[in-house]
């Protein structure tokens, strides 16, 4: 094997990863990848690891004019020095090649890997990295002309904890296809998981929150997941800490979204002097969308 590809000439198996896009961030991101599947352009994919750019990627190809035409997924870390000696382009046949982890090929392939795409115009490329590739061109540890030839549009993915509302959908979601897997059934989770869940940062973003709901959907043994499920006494707890309850008692998952929501939207505006364009931008959202939320949720800087 000369690198580490995969290759889905009639797209069997791309239609079962499914994308959850509950939050405003994701919802706009899709937007865009739905208005812009049908050109030929290409699409670099930025953000952490675990942020689903390669479901991004698939949702491109089979949004296209090439869904019927293969898909190749190069996970360019596991790229030979050979690599371009297969017939990899010849095997797209006019579909589309994703380069996950484009910044993993080693420069003195780039320039042949160039060469390749420039040649094959009948082929679509994506390619994704968790790396600034600008900041790795000015390094010299990228290929200048092949950054901008894949960088025509680049897509920041979001990293999940700052789309907090997907993550009762997505936890939902893999723990209905971990109880198919595993033939156990649950009524869901309980209340204090949620909270839980919805407090902590997941660095891991969605790739560790599935692995999170796959491991406790077979070590659980009630009806409910619960806290300890989710996070195994072994899990550094104090790194993220827990979420209260609110107040009035309440417990449903609308309050403890709102916990969430207030804690680390104050969190990033104290980090920012309270100066709501920054903490927007930080936060990836419009400024009127975060006064919006501070009005919202009584956000009050305890200055004023």
């Amino acid at each position: 094997m000369l690198a580490k590809f995969e290759v889905s000439p009639d797209n069997a198996g791309l239609e079962n990863h499914t994308l959850i896009a509950k939050s405003p961030l994701i919802q706009e991101k899709l937007a865009i990848v739905n208005h812009i599947a049908g050109t030929d352009s290409s699409i670099l994919f930025l953000g952490e690891s675990g942020t689903g750019k390669n479901i991004f990627a698939e949702r491109t190809h089979l949004s296209s004019s090439r869904s019927g035409k293969p898909f190749i997924r190069i996970n360019c870390a596991a790229v030979s020095a050979k690599l371009f000696e297969h017939k990899i382009f010849e095997l797209a046949d006019g579909g589309t090649i994703f380069f996950d982890g484009i910044t993993e090929i080693p420069l003195a392939n780039q320039t042949e890997l160039l060469r390749l795409i420039q040649d094959r115009a009948e082929l679509r490329i994506l390619a994704a990295s968790v790396l600034d590739i600008e900041k790795q061109v000015e390094k010299g540890e990228f290929n200048g002309d092949l950054y901008h030839r894949l960088n025509v549009l680049p897509l920041f993915i979001p990293p999940l904890r700052q789309r907090q509302e997907d993550i009762p959908e997505l936890a939902a979601f893999f723990l209905a296809g971990s109880m198919k897997k595993t033939g156990k059934h649950f009524d869901g989770f309980s209340d204090e998981a949620m909270e839980a869940m919805l407090a902590y940062s997941w660095p891991g973003n969605v790739r560790e929150l599935k692995n999170s709901v796959e491991r406790a959907c077979l070590i659980a043994k009630e009806k409910l997941i619960e806290t300890d499920d989710i996070f195994p006494a072994s899990f550094p707890m104090a790194a993220f800490g827990r979420a209260s309850a609110p107040k009035d008692g309440s417990r449903n998952l609308k309050a403890a979204e709102n916990i969430f929501r207030t804690r680390f939207i104050r969190k990033v505006l104290e980090e920012n002097h309270w100066n709501q364009t920054e903490a927007a931008r930080v936060l990836g959202i419009q400024r009127t969308y975060l006064s919006r939320l501070i009005k919202e949720l009584d956000i009050n800087n305890p200055k004023e």
